[in-house]
């Protein structure tokens, strides 16, 4: 399937239409109980399963529309599928709070261990969005290498220290906002360092 190009509105809203369904669903049912074949499961469970298939669902329909998915998408969807389900099936949350930790940690030991070898493979993901040339995207893997680590860490520090609500909080608007943030300031970087599409500086 060749790529296609799809609406900035619509490509935002697939990505983030599955955590804001999340964070609305675990607000509406963060004190219900609900009783299924004799197990009561709480409304962090109830919020995580209509998660897992909503975000199955809009990944599909990204790849239907634009005919591709980078490596990020199909990792986060495969974790998801396997901590969001162990999550459900053994009633135990914490399996879904630690995936973003797995998650970023997986991504940083990749993006690192590119990086011993000389490679950046940030550009192998990336290149088709914004062509750097290759000092360039050294510093930017190192930098997005040393982000993914401290998610990491902050995740750890929240879901373990704070409240659920809290945690579902940083999860839905945090994260988001801390990478948005982070690559608004790497403008001067991807301006010194920017490639034309040909190959040329």
């Amino acid at each position: 399937m060749t790529e296609r190009t799809v609406s900035p509105g619509l490509k935002l809203a697939l990505d983030l239409g599955p955590l804001i369904v999340f964070f609305a669903a675990f607000t509406f049912l963060k004190d219900a109980t609900v009783s299924i074949g004799g197990r009561d499961y709480g409304g962090f469970i109830i919020a995580t399963a209509l998660f897992i298939p909503v975000l199955a669902a809009s990944t599909l329909a990204l790849w239907r529309l634009t005919g591709r998915l980078s490596p990020m998408q199909v990792v986060t969807l495969l974790l998801v599928l396997v901590f969001g389900g162990l999550t459900v099936w053994l009633n135990d949350e914490r399996f879904f709070k630690m995936k973003p930790t797995i998650i970023y940690a997986l991504f940083a030991a990749v993006l690192g261990y590119g990086l011993l070898r000389g490679k950046s493979l940030l550009a192998y993901a990336m290149d088709g969005v914004m062509p750097l040339q290759p000092q360039g995207w050294t510093i930017l893997t190192r930098r997005v290498t040393a982000l993914f680590v401290l998610l990491a860490v902050a995740n750890e520090v929240v879901w373990r220290t704070m409240s659920d609500e809290a945690w579902v909080s940083f999860k839905t608007f945090g994260l988001p906002l801390v990478i948005f943030a982070f690559f608004m300031t790497q403008g001067r970087l991807m301006q010194r360092y920017a490639a034309d599409r040909d190959g040329s500086d």
